[in-house]
């Protein structure tokens, strides 16, 4: 099915390009999705989606297949298969930038193919439920772009060859060697939401797709 939304990034088009691009940063705005690496080309990763009590997990990866800046055109073929059922999930997505001044329109078109669990609602209904989606990634990237930038770690320079750092006492002569230091813990991966396609679907649809879930 064919699916075309649209939306704005309330900044100028040559720094919506480098964000659009820029996966690990808008990676926490898309809804469902987790990163698990990202090595410039290829992104590997989880989608959860969320059917009722139904909770389906896609694992796979997504690839640039395309990238024109000076057409301000992006690519990006991605296929996905449940981790604990037969569904797949394919889609070649295409973005567009538009100059709107101070602020870029981006259109999306996503010819997508899917099997499992999800693949009972038409494509009246995955319209909708994309356009939530696409609304709700819109607005996290616009706070994710005009907020405050984080502070920058403070890295201190590695003194000459020779030198002593200031505040540091000589080391002696002999004696036993100083102790390692212990590592910390890494902070633990995010853990994305699922999309819930009935909460994101809304009422009127609701009416539709429910008798297909029960």
């Amino acid at each position: 099915m064919l699916l075309e939304h649209e939306f704005v990034v309330p900044v100028p088009v040559a720094q919506a390009w480098d964000v659009l691009l820029d996966v690990e940063r808008i990676a926490p705005c898309m809804p469902g999705a987790s990163v698990d690496s990202f090595d410039g080309e290829t992104v590997h990763g989880k989608v959860k989606v969320k059917v009722g009590p139904i909770q389906v997990t896609y694992a796979g990866q997504a690839k640039f297949v395309e990238k024109h800046e000076d057409e301000r055109r992006i690519v990006l073929d991605a296929h996905g298969k449940e981790a604990r059922g037969s569904g797949t999930a394919a889609a070649k997505v295409e973005s567009r930038l538009y100059d709107e001044g101070g602020s870029t329109r981006v259109t999306v078109t996503t010819d997508l193919a899917i099997t499992g669990k999800p693949a009972q609602f038409g494509r009246g209904v995955m319209v909708e439920v994309g356009s939530k989606l696409i609304g709700q990634f819109a607005d996290c990237l616009a706070q994710e772009i005009t907020g405050p930038p984080p502070p920058p770690l403070a890295v201190a320079a590695p003194p000459a060859a020779g030198e002593v750092p200031p505040g540091a006492a000589e080391a002696p002569a002999a004696g036993p060697p100083p102790a390692q230091a212990v590592p910390q813990p890494t902070a633990p991966r995010r853990e994305a939401e699922p999309i819930d396609l009935l909460g994101a679907a809304g009422v009127p649809v609701l009416k539709r797709v429910v008798p297909l879930v029960v």
